[in-house]
């Protein structure tokens, strides 16, 4: 697959030193103890999903193997380290002369991921593994959490264009170019981000502003001037005045005295404001009963997943949506959760599990150098569970599949007739990129393919079925083991 990216922000900057400053000073207590080639296995891994929802959609997995393929300390990173007074000249020329030589696995962007599953997967020596967390979870956190956002807001428009419409109210640049992207690939049709579509190839789109009608005398010489310059894409801004009295009746005046002596249709009318539901029901019939049946309407008013569901239900007459604000800030719960655990360290050629205990529960790590299976059903090709194992077992189709929940082991079930998919896939070999990114438009097609393997009742926004994510037997037991080691080594 081609990536059709032809120019890219990071190419203006180095991202290398946008860390935490403790992945500095512990790389720094590493290094001094003589720990820098002690290879040592992270997970990158969230808990919940974010609005209550059932799924999330992975995504930031080209602009991470850009980071890494990029990390180089300038001699203006290693002097501003050095007037810390915090690292040793010996660190210091080791960043100077600074590689990555990492092996990092991760789930491909598109795919419908689940809480406590191992996303990213980076083994390495572990001043360089410990060095890229900030990074891997900036990049996944960020852009997972708005093509989830997009998926639900698609997915409540049932069928409908979503045009992506947030770069003003983004959290910043980057915010508002890599959070397009992510919104194309959890399903959105465009993007007003104009540098979105140079970066991705991804479709940007734009008519016009309240400003373009507020310049003219009157309405109709706006529209009227608009469908002159763009007579085989016009759409109308109808609410700058009053959508019923003036601006659907001077839509549809220009209709009749521009573009029909020119043999053109519109392509629609767009309102920003006011009772979607009755304007739009108000707008389609004046529309149809002076013969513009198919003048599309547009609707772009703080809008989220719950408004559209509601309006459409309504019986609201919209064809597409440009959703803004909420999308892009992912304004209902603006934070993936994702985390980055040490899981397992090298030792004699073996792999020492590590777990990392908490009163909390949900807080305990699962341990080991492990790999995400997903079962399918062979006769709906529906997805039945994902089953987390350690990296080197083995799974017999031709075997039932014994399930069963991790904390509840009693509850258990046995798969019969099925398929299974490993979900990583190896990015980076002994530091070298060996995977080749999508385009974002491909990307999205995945996404909608895979998510439609997912059953109706995991989609849903309310009260949506839990997907099972298990542990295999042998994780399991590695588990309770090493809880066991740790709490009954600090009984009194």
């Amino acid at each position: 697959m081609n990536n059709k990216s032809h120019f890219n922000v990071k190419d203006e900057r180095n991202l290398t030193m946008l860390v935490d400053f403790y992945e500095l000073t512990m790389g720094n207590g590493y290094f001094d103890k003589g720990l820098k080639d002690k290879i040592a296995y992270f997970d990158m891994f969230f808990r919940r999903i974010p609005d209550e929802g059932g799924y999330c959609i992975m995504a930031g997995v080209e602009q991470l193997i850009h980071y890494l393929s990029n990390l180089k300390f300038t001699d203006n990173d290693i002097e501003y380290l050095r007037n810390k007074n915090t690292f040793s000249e010996e660190f210091l020329d080791y960043l100077k002369n600074f590689e990555f030589t990492c092996d990092v696995w991760a789930v491909p962007e598109g795919n419908p991921v689940f809480p406590n599953e191992p996303l990213v997967t980076v083994r390495g020596p572990v001043i360089q593994a410990q060095f890229v967390e900030t990074m891997i979870l900036l990049t996944i956190n960020h852009q997972t959490l708005i093509a989830t956002k997009a998926h639900r807001i698609c997915s409540a428009a049932d069928g409908r264009p979503v045009m992506e419409f947030g770069s003003r109210r983004a959290q910043g640049y980057d915010g508002a170019i890599y959070g397009a992207r992510a919104a194309i690939i959890g399903g959105c049709n465009s993007t007003a981000c104009t540098l979105s579509d140079r970066m991705f190839n991804i479709p940007a789109v734009g008519t016009m502003a309240h400003s373009w009608v507020q310049l003219y005398d009157t309405e109709f010489e706006a529209f009227k001037a608009w469908a002159e310059i763009y007579p085989d894409d016009c759409v109308l801004l109808i609410d700058t005045y009053n959508v019923i009295k003036s601006g659907i009746p001077n839509a549809i005046k220009v209709f009749d005295e521009i573009l029909k002596p020119l043999g053109k249709r519109p392509l629609g009318v767009r309102i920003d404001s006011g009772d979607i539901t009755y304007l739009t029901k108000k707008c389609r019939s004046m529309l149809d009963e002076a013969g513009y049946e198919d003048c599309s309407i547009v609707i772009s008013n703080s809008l989220d997943e719950h408004i559209i569901k509601d309006v459409l239900d309504q019986g609201a007459c919209i064809d597409s949506f440009g959703v803004g604000e909420r999308l892009i800030t992912a304004k209902s719960e603006p934070v993936f959760g994702g985390v980055y655990k040490l899981v397992a360290l090298e030792g004699n050629s073996d792999i020492i599990p590590k777990i990392k205990i908490s009163e909390n529960d949900e807080k305990i790590t699962n341990p080991g150098f492990k790999k995400i299976v997903r079962i399918f059903d062979k006769s709906s090709h529906k997805a039945l569970a994902d089953l987390i194992t350690l990296r080197d077992e083995k799974i017999n189709e031709d075997e039932p599949l014994i399930l069963f929940n991790p904390v509840h082991t009693w509850k258990r079930k046995k798969i019969t007739n099925y398929y299974t998919k490993d979900l990583q896939v190896q990015i980076f070999e002994n530091g070298k990129c060996v995977y080749e990114s999508p385009s974002v438009l491909e990307i999205k097609e995945f996404a909608k393919n895979e998510t439609n393997k997912l059953w109706p009742e995991v989609l849903r926004f309310e009260n949506p079925h839990t997907y099972y994510v298990d542990l295999s037997q042998n994780l399991w037991s590695l588990k309770q083991s090493l809880l066991h080691k740790y709490t009954d080594s600090y009984e009194s």
